[in-house]
């Protein structure tokens, strides 16, 4: 929320400070239209013709000897670079040789260079191109119309004709370029065919298509791969037979039948041997069981034949052993045999592969200069046909003609610019003014840079208010501006008082003509005292002479009864000023005058000492010392603020009470900030009055005299 308040605040500073200044806005707004209308009438008027090309890339610039559409690529960059090629001085130039266009474009009288005649031509043509299309319009601005046309048709015939001729040299450097590559690519081709035949003969290779690369030229490798299977089942024997004789090894007797089923080994007498001694083994046990003893004959004999069987199967385990042990050095044998045999195969393989690689690879090498050499004779030949058919790469399709009406200036894009750069240059020039201007425009700048209280604010054009016939709403503001007096005056018997000011013209004499008046009629008895006697106003303001005065009773001329005047209002009371003599303008300096605010001070209630600016003149210092209190008249956006503190310390230096300031002369229709201070006028006007009144007029009091003061 109060972010968005200084927004707001910020934006009503800006509207005020446009409103301020509007005067000022529109005579800069004004000004610049006036100017730039003045100046618009004098330009030269300037006519337009303009040219249609068709622009197309050159098909033979940068061929690729292998592309058969020319470049094959469209340029992004081409419509631009044309367009900068336009204004280069190798198309410009011919065509100011051509025009005689140094005469014709050089001030009357004179012979420019040919570069500022170059450079005059290039500021008065136009390109643009049509969206979407390879056209493209030259346009030039010349103030003789028939000229701006021959210019125009002269600069397309000439770019027309340089591209023609770069297409001609490009075609031919290209042909050229191709025919020295066609020669290098036959010796080339007719070279790898060489190498290829003696590669083929020497390895003795039988290739059946020589031209042709989908031939398969290859080794059988069919008996390299028997040989591989044939050593694998041998090393697979080998292993299985090794892994038998090591289980073997293990055996015992009596696991032999178990092991040999296992292994898959057939044995005749281990199949007849074995079973035998089990049955042993079982007739013992039964013996023994029945209750024969050890040494029971039957029980030894049937022990004896277990030891012969046992025997036999031991026998018999190392037979089956050696057996293995000779089979499997004959299989390792054979095994050796067939790994050696093996090697040789994949050698001769190798040596046979490398021979048709290199066979191969020089055919590769032929054929593919042999199909890059058709490529480049078959381009070779486009391109001759290219250029017995070559189409122009500029067609002009539309020829310039005169322009009928001035195409330049622009009258209503001048003074629409105009009026945008005057309105920007008047709010800137009010804001810079602004931005200059030091004098009070705020209530807050007096409490910031004077630090005094704001006693009232005065709107400007209020009259003199004893000279009214009732009462007004310009009496509220001196109302406001009394019930602040009396609110600071801490001490009630201070009752002389005087208003000061930094310079003549802000506006204090008539502040302090209404604010007595204002005092009297609420009811207290009070005296005005004009102690300018340089410059009094005073006695115009209450109608009277100014024959006898101030002065006069200073100089024991008259008593104080006889210059006390009486005016309108019966508790009102004036002392003129009087006539001051040139060789005596000291006279307040005094002790008579000392005695006189002494003895005012006792008979009246208020006693008002109206006296000169406070710069530059001692008088109102003298009466600044000797009053009670001291209001200071600051008079709206007049002085700077550094003026305005030399005017206070001017009362503080010579000890004067100085209880708050007045702002006068305020445009409360022109500053939103002081609306509020108007706002009761409506409460003083009656109603029919409002309908009817006419606005009201600069009172003659306000703004009164050869003196400029209010």
């Amino acid at each position: 929320m109060n972010e968005n308040s200084e927004v707001k605040l910020h934006f009503l500073d800006y509207w005020r400070v446009i409103k301020m200044r509007i005067g000022l806005i529109l005579l800069t707004f004004f000004l610049v239209i006036v100017t730039a209308g003045v100046y618009v009438v004098f330009l030269p008027k300037e006519y337009y013709s303009k040219v249609t090309l068709d622009i197309k890339p050159d098909n033979n610039r940068g061929v690729d000897p292998l592309s058969f559409v020319g470049s094959g690529r469209a340029d992004p960059q081409f419509i631009s670079t044309q367009f900068q090629i336009l204004r280069k001085s190798s198309v410009l130039e011919p065509v100011i040789e051509k025009l005689d266009l140094v005469k014709k474009l050089s001030p009357p009288g004179q012979q420019m260079p040919l570069s500022w005649v170059t450079r005059v031509l290039d500021r008065s043509m136009t390109v643009q191109e049509q969206r979407n299309t390879t056209l493209i319009e030259v346009g030039v601005y010349n103030v003789d119309r028939d000229l701006a046309a021959t210019i125009a048709n002269t600069i397309a015939a000439e770019y027309r004709d340089m591209r023609q001729a770069e297409s001609s040299k490009n075609v031919e450097t290209t042909l050229s370029e191709m025919k020295d590559e066609l020669a290098n690519k036959r010796r080339e081709v007719a070279k790898y065919y060489e190498i290829a035949a003696k590669i083929r003969q020497e390895e003795e290779i039988i290739d059946p298509d020589p031209e042709s690369s989908n031939v398969l030229i290859s080794t059988s490798d069919r008996p390299l791969q028997m040989s591989e299977q044939t050593l694998v089942e041998q090393r697979e024997k080998v292993d299985k037979i090794r892994n038998e004789l090591t289980s073997i090894d293990k055996l015992k007797p009596e696991e032999l039948m178990e092991a040999l089923k296992t292994l898959g080994i057939e044995d005749q007498t281990v199949t007849v041997v074995l079973p035998l001694m089990h049955q042993a083994q079982a007739e013992e046990g039964k013996m023994l069981g029945s209750g024969l003893g050890e040494n029971h004959p039957l029980v030894q004999s049937t022990r004896r034949q277990m030891e012969v069987y046992r025997k036999q199967l031991s026998d018999q385990l190392n037979t089956i052993r050696t057996s293995h042990r000779m089979t499997l050095e004959i299989e390792e044998t054979q095994l050796k045999s067939k790994e050696e045999r093996f090697g040789e195969l994949k050698k001769k393989h190798i040596s046979d592969k490398d021979r048709t690689n290199r066979y191969v690879e020089a055919k590769s090498n032929y054929l593919s200069a042999k199909n890059l050499l058709m490529a480049i004779e078959q381009r070779f030949g486009a391109a001759r046909f290219e250029h017995v058919l070559s189409t122009n790469p500029v067609v002009i399709r539309e020829r310039a003609v005169p322009g009928l009406t001035p195409e330049k200036p622009k009258i209503p894009t001048y003074i629409a610019l105009a009026a945008l750069i005057g309105l920007v240059v008047g709010v800137s020039l009010a804001f810079f003014i602004e931005y200059l201007d030091t004098s009070v425009k705020t209530i807050e700048d007096i409490e910031r840079y004077l630090s005094l209280t704001v006693l009232a604010v005065i709107p400007k054009d209020i009259s003199v208010l004893l000279k009214q016939k009732r009462d007004s709403a310009d009496a509220e503001a001196y109302r406001i501006l009394k019930a602040n007096i009396e609110f600071n005056l801490t001490d009630r018997s201070a009752n002389t008082f005087t208003l000061v000011s930094g310079g003549p013209g802000e506006g204090k004499s008539t502040t302090l003509n209404n604010l007595a008046y204002t005092f009297a009629r609420g009811g207290a008895n009070v005296l005005v005292v004009d102690a300018d006697l340089r410059r009094p106003s005073q006695q115009r303001y209450f109608d009277v002479e100014n024959d006898i005065g101030l002065s006069e009773y200073l100089q024991n001329k008259a008593s104080l009864d006889e210059i006390i005047r009486t005016t309108r209002l019966d508790n009102l009371s004036f002392i003129p000023s009087g006539k001051l003599p040139q060789d005596d303008v000291g006279i307040l300096n005094s002790a008579r005058m000392t005695d006189l605010i002494h003895k005012l001070k006792t008979q009246y209630d208020i006693v008002f000492f109206d006296s000169p600016p406070i710069l530059g003149v001692s008088d109102a210092s003298l009466l600044v010392s000797e009053v009670d209190n001291t209001i200071m008249v600051i008079q709206h956006r007049r002085f700077p603020r550094g003026m305005l503190q030399r005017v206070k310390q001017a009362v503080t230096h010579v000890g004067g009470n100085l209880i708050g300031v007045v702002l006068n002369n305020v445009d409360t229709r022109q500053d939103d900030s002081y609306s509020y201070y108007s706002s009761y006028n409506d409460y003083y006007t009656p109603r029919r009055e409002r309908a009817t009144a006419s606005p009201k007029p600069v009172a003659a009091g306000h703004k009164n005299d050869d003196n400029g003061e209010y």
